[in-house]
């Protein structure tokens, strides 16, 4: 299994965002620069019942999208974090999985004192499993 390598920083911003709605799933985007996982771009989650399903903000998720391209980045990972589930994909994550060349970060809340955050590639109903590197 290859190791994604993502910076302190932004690990901790991540996992910060997640702490900051425990009841809710958060969400964003990360962008990279030559394959180097760089900034975070927290969504807001306009689903019906965003303590248990995330639905990113379209307008928010197009700005986003448009900021990286006009920067030179490319889109790295999708991220998302389950209030009271593990850190794997659910069915709806992986039917709304609509990027299959970004990796997919879910954060569980759902643990006791310790945060839990997994990468996936996810695609045509099937998932793989990314170790992540902290550097």
């Amino acid at each position: 299994m290859n190791q994604t390598p993502l910076s302190r920083t932004l690990i901790n911003q991540i996992l910060h965002h997640a702490q900051s709605n425990p009841e809710t799933e958060v969400c964003g985007l990360i962008d990279a620069t030559d394959g180097r996982a760089d900034q975070l771009y927290p969504i807001n989650n306009i689903a019906d019942e965003p303590g248990r399903l995330f639905s990113m903000d379209p307008q928010q998720m197009i700005e986003a999208m448009r900021s990286m391209r006009e920067s030179g980045r490319e889109l790295f990972a999708i991220y998302h974090s389950h209030p009271h589930a593990p850190a794997e994909p659910s069915v709806t994550d992986l039917q709304q999985a609509a990027y299959p060349d970004a990796l997919y970060l879910i954060i569980s809340l759902n643990t006791k004192g310790v945060l839990e955050m997994r990468g996936y590639r996810l695609g045509d109903n099937s998932v793989e499993a990314v170790a992540l590197e902290s550097v």
